[in-house]
């Protein structure tokens, strides 16, 4: 059964120019920044909760800091 692929392209910054490294199952992936690549769904995925999370934890962080000025 054939993986199913999806284009991505992950942003390059003036803070973030590093490729991405991502393992999946023990399979990894390094993402070029700045270039579309087409990569397993799953590995897409798998870049969106770390993004989903990250803005989590950052707005945590906010929270924490505005009830630590109080």
């Amino acid at each position: 059964m054939a993986e199913k692929k999806v284009k991505i392209k992950l942003p390059l910054t003036r803070t973030e120019k590093d490729d991405v490294y991502v393992a999946v199952n023990g399979k990894p992936y390094q993402i070029k920044r700045g270039e579309t690549v087409e990569v397993p769904d799953y590995v897409a995925e798998v870049l969106q909760h770390k993004e989903e999370m990250l803005a989590e934890a950052m707005e945590f962080e906010a929270q924490a800091a505005a009830n630590a000025n109080q």
